[in-house]
This record gives C-alpha cells, structure tokens and sequence, in this order.
C-alpha cells in the first residue's frame, strides 16, 4: 500500500490551498507568454492562464483569491483588469478583424470614473458595438451602471438628461425598459428624442407594428404637452413607419408656425430636426434654407439634410452646398453621405465623382483619422466587399500616432464601424 501525506488530501479538500495552487500555475502561464515572440504560442499559454483563473472563479468561489479576482484586486503586482484586457486584445492577432477593431476603439475611450454620475455617451456606443458585432456578454455589465445611476438621481423630470441611454437600451434588445424610463421623463425634448429613437430601432428590428404605435406615442405627447420645437422629430418617425401623409401634413403646418412665429419675433426659427425632416419631406429650396439657419449651431444638420436630398436625385446643389463646408471631417462626412444617397438614386457617374472629392482630400501626409474613417465608410458603400478594412486600420494607425485618446475620436469610429457592419447608422 502507498503511503499517502496526510497534508495533501487535506491541500486537495482546502478551497484556499487549490486556488493558490492553480494561480501559481496561471502566472507560470503568463511568464512563458512573456518570453516568446511567437503569438500563437502566446495566444496559448494567455488563454491557457485565463482558464486557470476563471477556474479559482467559479469552481473557487469561497477562496480569498476568487475574492480578489472577482472584485478587481491586485494580487502582489498582478492586474487582473489589465490581464483581462490583454485576453481581449489577442482579437488582435487579426489586426484587420472587426473584433480587433473593436477592442483598439476601446483602448483610446477615458475609463470610467466611479461613481457614475450619469450616462457616457462613449460606452454606451460601445455597448451598442459590441450587441451587434462583438461580446454581448459585455453588454449589460457596461449599460447597468448607468441605469443604476439614473435610478439614483432626481426625478427625471427635474433632470431629463438621458443621454443616448434609451437608445442604448432599444439597440440591446431591452425597448420594453427604454420605454419604462422614457415615460417617466417629463421634459419634451429627451421624452421625443427617446420615444422616435425607440420607433426607429423597432422598425430596424422588424417590429414595425410596435413601431408605429411608439410613433404615435410620440406624436400624442408632443399634441398633449404642446411641444413644438420637437415636431420636426415626431415627423421624422411617422415617415420612418410608413404614414408619410401625416407626416408631410405635420411638417407643412410646423414650418408654417415656426416662420410665422419667427417673423412676429416670438421665437427663433428653426429646430435642426425641422431641416432634417425637409430634407426627406420639403422641397429643395425650403430645405436648403432652413439648413442655412440651422447649420451654425447644429452643423450634424449638413450631411443629414444634403444626403436625404441626393437621395431624392438632387445633385448640383447638395455637392456645390458640400464643396463649400470649410471643416474638413465635416465635408468628408457631408461627401459620404452623398456617396450614399447617389448610390439609392441609382447614380454610379455621381457616386463615383463625390468619391474622386473624398479622395483629394486624403493627398498628402497629414491625413485625419475621421477622414480616413469617411474613407472607409465610402469604400464599404462603393464595393460591397472587404477593402474598407486597411482604410479603417489605417485611421486607427494615423490616431495612435496623434495620440487622440479622445471621447469625440472613439465615438465617430464606432459609429462608422458599426454602420459598415450593419448597413444601419445606429449611432449617428
């Protein structure tokens, strides 16, 4: 008979005892990682360290060290958080794949600062990202802070500034809890906002009954609460439900109202969603002068206004309107969007010559990572195949180097990333 150590069936039966056993072997994982070039090999022995660490996690759970990984804490020098990240950035050994793609975006956002005071519009978007072309499993651990947050404040209605969190909620699959925190929202603007992003999400997710029926809530509230400057949305979403009388109706009587208004000068004139709505529902001159009016303060108004009217086969005036936009990532933007509504009109010759603009601005060596992000979009919309892919690492590239570790740069990549995925500017 073999003589067995007493110590050891009571090491094998002590949580403590097995989890720092197999931490000892994850960080003798992480070094052999750490001494080969080899990324294969690397890919092996991190991913070989994470399953030994998940193990302390979930088969460990009472261990002090399943403790300390779940809540984040340094283990002598070792990171966990850092070490999760760097399991992530193996995505990477497709430098080119949407994954990697994903997780270099995420590297340049500002961390979040705790505790949460209110909605990021940077992780949301990440959030939404990562729903539709990444780890849904990330999804609710990003977006519960901020629900929790809101829960937390004041009364909505004293402080209605949702920022993108009901958006957020629809393009995750939760329209049931959007609308839950939108009906508690007072103020005109973010219930109207929330209620026709919610419509729009729906009538991308095929429910198009629902959607109407939130379209139509939207316009009841508006009526209810006599909220004016927010029709231009309300117009908006009925069109995207199908009841474009109504909607053209609404908008014919709100321009009315609001020149009207402005001429008594009892107001300004005009909301920027106004100029949206006419770019799909007014005629040119009208649209285009209320873009004029508008484009100062809301300059997000140019490629919406002049896209929806490419798309309805005006060309001299919306390309001679972008040519002359002095902001450089605005025209680019401006010239995408033209690109696109060319291509609906069934207008190759003009696709391609908005496309030969996009391209002078991209000579020379000092090019801007959104213009190249343009770039992308355009090639996606020109090709229907893959070449968009360089363009795109190249904009991550060219923004390394600058150092734009800015919430305004990972916004605007994600949102074009998310739109060459899905064929949808979610987050426009």
């Amino acid at each position: 008979m073999a003589f067995v150590w007493p110590g050891a069936a009571f090491a094998d039966s002590d949580p403590a005892a097995q989890a720092n056993r197999l931490f000892v072997q994850a960080m003798q994982a992480i070094q052999k990682a750490d001494q080969t070039y080899d990324p294969q090999e690397q890919a092996k022995f991190l991913m070989e360290a994470d399953k030994l660490l998940s193990d302390i996690i979930t088969r460990l759970p009472e261990s002090p060290l399943a403790v300390q990984l779940v809540t984040n804490q340094f283990i002598g020098d070792f990171d966990y958080v850092a070490f999760q990240s760097r399991i992530r950035g193996l995505v990477c050994a497709e430098p080119q794949a949407t994954g990697c793609f994903l997780h270099r975006i995420e590297t340049m956002m500002p961390p979040l600062e705790y505790p949460i005071a209110g909605p990021r519009w940077d992780w949301l978007s990440l959030a939404v990202a990562h729903w539709h072309l990444g780890d849904r499993g990330r999804v609710k651990p990003i977006i519960a802070p901020f629900v929790m947050a809101l829960r937390r404040s004041a009364p909505p209605a004293e402080g209605s500034q949702d920022l993108f969190l009901g958006r957020a909620l629809a393009l995750t699959g939760e329209p049931d809890l959007a609308l839950r925190i939108t009906r508690s929202i007072a103020d005109c603007s973010t219930r109207i906002y929330n209620l026709t992003d919610i419509a729009e999400a729906l009538v991308w997710q095929g429910e198009g009954t629902r959607a109407t029926a939130v379209a139509e809530e939207a316009a009841d509230y508006a009526r209810a609460n006599a909220c004016a400057w927010e029709l231009g949305l309300v117009a908006q979403a009925l069109l995207r439900v199908g009841d474009e009388g109504r909607a053209r109706t609404l908008f014919l009587n709100t321009v009315e109202e609001q020149f009207s208004r402005f001429k008594e000068r009892r107001g300004t004139c005009c909301p920027p969603e106004l100029a949206v709505a006419a770019g799909d529902l007014g005629d040119v001159n009208l649209a285009l002068g209320l873009l004029r009016t508008v484009q100062e303060e809301s300059p997000w108004t140019v490629p919406q206004v002049l896209g929806k009217l490419g798309a309805r086969g005006e060309k001299t005036l919306t390309l001679t309107f972008a040519d002359q936009i002095a902001d450089m990532e605005l025209k680019a933007e401006t010239y995408v969007e033209l690109i696109g509504a060319s291509l609906k009109a069934g207008d190759r010759r003009q696709a391609d010559l908005v496309s030969t603009r996009l391209d002078g601005m991209l000579k020379g060596a000092d090019k801007s990572p959104l213009v190249l992000i343009q770039r992308a979009r355009a090639d996606r919309l020109l090709f229907k195949d893959q070449r968009w892919r360089p363009r795109f690492q190249q904009a991550l590239d060219q923004s390394d180097r600058e150092g734009q570790a800015r919430r305004d740069v990972a916004v605007p990549f994600l949102a074009a990333l998310v739109e060459i995925e899905t064929g949808r500017a979610m987050l426009e």
